[in-house]
């Protein structure tokens, strides 16, 4: 047995340890105090450098145990509790990460890190008021602390405050010019406030700051996809995703981004390696683009957890939330960003215009741009109160949501673009519910049903959702009363279409096709002689790009036409003079498919198993059609021939369509008011008697 070190050795073992770590040899600094460590296990000093080699080294457990003993011995060694937090952090343990960074202030109050790290730590714990408060105080005690100040401005972004988190940001900057996370962030701003060119400035300069920072070329990629720039976007996203192939959102951005273009070089291995992502639960891919990705529910639900869990813990858990007493009218608020010339208003306006108002009061929270057209004007006249709560915090909105005591909060954004979720992640009624902007699960434990129907959950799918189901009879989408909107009358020449010539048609968004669709449409057009194809143009690049997929199935790229978007009532008038509409997978026709069948144009569909890519199919059925419904790539092919070939089958088609139309429920607001109100209040019998939420029926 090896007799213990006198005091004057270990001091020359201790400093020899420290030159080996001071001149970086780590490996035989950590031997070397290990060694000492076993002999002298309650040394403070030789503790913290143990466990600063050992971090160093990436062995975080180790360094956090040493450290955690070094606060045993000394509770009052501000730096050690602040080089714990500091681990814990990095550990993602950020609860304990917390309490560290505050015993740190309390061993010594004027610790400016300290202050700006409790405060990263509430942020991150969904608590920015407070977090702003720990970074005011940092910068008090160092005015010259340029990360507090950029962290400051993260904080007032947060709190949706975006001119002064500007100010902030430049504050920052002018301390510390070279400080590219902050130019990062303030192009964020930027962007948020409508300013996309000045935001694209700021991601040039944070990337040539910093070349290898995948956000900032990937917020970049966003800024010039907003611009129309959607090859230059593209070009961002891939060095995004290349940069940060496993960390945030950008691999799925870059396959939404080559999906628009229909540039499907590389595609099929971008999509194989986003698959095998979610499936080893790494989701480099946010929960819409997922819609876009895969036909298969259980996946979409597994994104769509993950990214609710990142949302409630960005927010922190809820404070409890009691109901109304019951008796009086229930209070319903519609979330929305789409309150003004939009496809959701579109379809729902007419809706919202026939609840009855004697026994449900409407409250509406537009959080999307204050456009003051007459689809919003009109909107604004449904409810109670319409409150524009665009410079709101998702926390302030759901105060205030809480303050009007609503019974039911309903998102009609989801995960789309402009949504919201992190006000329902904070709980702004008793009962939450999702209807009709996002056709897929939340996967979020805060929304509590999913407003559908039957053929796009069956009851056998009900498993892929994390919400209970929420029945309407027929089909889930509520439609404009025929004659309500003025149709403008075209020819075909008008809309540079050919005369006597067989016409396919989809008005669906050039990234819902997929090459696996397009190599349907183009057997089909082989198969009918003298047809056409006419599509969307979503872009500039898309026509050329489908056209060259086309040239090289063999097919005259002449056969495909384009046509630009235009506005609802050009678009309806144009609609008609298609013969047959053909769907894509497995992303559906949504808005465009009822529209396609009001003017009486027939939709071909394939059904798929995702609640996007059965969409079609619900409408179909809701009319009486549900021959137009098809199970395979196979029968969808045969059946298009088919009936492009057979006028007297499409003609009879289109005659029981046109009947349908002017009798169906789909196209009668009042009556999906109807259905939605008993679905409410069943939402509410249950929560008044102490029930949780379960499927419901109307």
């Amino acid at each position: 047995m090896t007799a213990p070190a006198s005091a004057d050795d270990y001091e020359a073992r201790f400093q020899q340890a420290l030159e080996q770590y001071r001149a970086g040899r780590l490996d035989e600094a950590i031997a070397m105090l290990a060694a000492l460590s076993d002999q002298h296990p309650d040394d403070p000093r030789l503790l913290l450098v143990y466990a600063t080699a050992a971090l160093r080294c990436g062995d975080r457990e180790r360094g956090i145990a040493l450290l955690g003993r070094v606060v045993e011995l000394q509770p009052d060694n501000a730096v050690a509790h602040y080089q714990l937090g500091v681990a814990l952090d990095e550990a993602r343990r950020t609860g304990e990460a917390l309490s560290s960074y505050e015993r740190a202030i309390g061993a010594k109050p004027d610790f400016a890190e300290a202050h700006n790290n409790r405060g990263v730590a509430l942020k991150a714990l969904g608590r920015p008021d407070e977090a702003l408060a720990s970074f005011e105080r940092a910068i008090r005690l160092r005015p010259g602390y340029a990360k507090a100040h950029g962290n400051q401005a993260n904080a007032l972004a947060q709190l949706k405050r975006l001119p002064e988190a500007l100010l902030a940001y430049d504050r920052a900057i002018g301390l510390e010019p070279g400080f590219a996370e902050a130019h990062c962030n303030r192009g964020v701003t930027l962007k948020d406030m409508g300013r996309p060119e000045e935001a694209l400035a700021c991601f040039d300069r944070a990337i040539a700051l910093r070349p290898d920072d995948a956000d900032s070329h990937g917020h970049r990629g966003e800024v010039l996809h907003l611009l129309g720039r959607l090859d230059q976007a593209l070009a961002s996203y891939q060095r995004a995703a290349e940069l940060a192939p496993d960390r945030g959102a950008w691999p799925g951005f870059l396959f939404e981004a080559k999906r628009a273009l229909c540039d499907w070089s590389g595609l099929d291995a971008l999509a194989a390696s986003l698959l095998a992502a979610i499936e080893a639960d790494r989701a480099p891919i946010d929960p819409f683009t997922t819609l876009l990705l895969t036909d298969a529910p259980q996946l979409q639900r597994r994104v769509a957890e993950r990214w609710a869990r990142d949302l409630a813990a960005k927010h922190g858990p809820p404070a409890a939330i009691a109901a109304r007493r019951r008796g009086e009218r229930i209070r319903i608020g519609y979330f929305s960003a789409d309150f003004h010339y939009h496809a959701t208003l579109h379809l729902m306006l007419e809706m919202l215009e026939r609840h009855d108002s004697s026994r449900f009061e409407l409250f509406g929270f537009s959080f999307g741009p204050a456009t003051n057209d007459a689809w919003r004007k009109r909107a604004s006249g449904c409810f109670s109160r319409f409150l524009d709560v665009r410079s709101s915090s998702d926390r302030e909105v759901a105060e205030l949501a809480r303050s009007l005591q609503l019974d039911i909060a309903v998102d009609l954004k989801g995960y789309t673009k402009d949504s919201r979720a992190g006000i329902f992640a904070r709980r702004c009624a008793p009962i939450q519910a999702s209807y009709l902007g996002y056709p897929g699960t939340m996967g979020a434990p805060f929304i509590d049903y999913l407003i559908a129907d039957h053929t796009v959950i069956p009851e056998t799918h009900r498993q892929h959702c994390t919400e209970k189901i929420a029945y309407l009879p027929g089909c889930y989408q509520p439609n404009r009363r025929n004659g309500t909107l003025a149709v403008v009358d075209s020819s075909r020449a008008d809309c540079d279409l050919p005369e006597g010539r067989f016409v396919f048609c989809c008005f669906n968004n050039n990234n819902k096709i997929t090459a696996q669709t397009f190599d349907r449409w183009m057997n089909i057009l082989e198969r009918v002689d003298g047809s056409v194809l006419w599509l969307l143009q979503s872009n500039r690049w898309a026509p050329a790009n489908l056209r060259a997929e086309a040239r090289r199935r063999g097919v005259d790229p002449g056969r495909l036409l384009f046509s630009p978007f235009l506005p609802l009532e050009e678009q309806l008038g144009r609609i008609r003079h298609a013969d047959l509409f053909l769907d894509t997978l497995p992303y559906n026709a949504h808005t465009t498919a009822s529209d396609s069948l009001r003017m009486g144009v027939p939709v071909l569909t394939q059904i798929g198993d995702a609640f996007a890519a059965r969409v079609a199919a619900s409408l179909a059925r809701s009319l009486g059609l549900d021959e137009l419904i098809v199970h395979s790539p196979q029968q969808y092919e045969e059946l298009a021939v088919a009936l492009a070939t057979d006028p007297g089958r499409l003609g009879a088609i289109r005659r029981r369509l046109g009947e349908s139309v002017a009798t169906s429920p789909l196209f009668d607001p009042a009556e999906i008011a109807t259905h939605l109100e008993r679905l409410y209040q069943r939402m509410c019998e249950r929560h008044w008697a102490g029930l949780a939420p379960d499927h419901i029926d109307a």
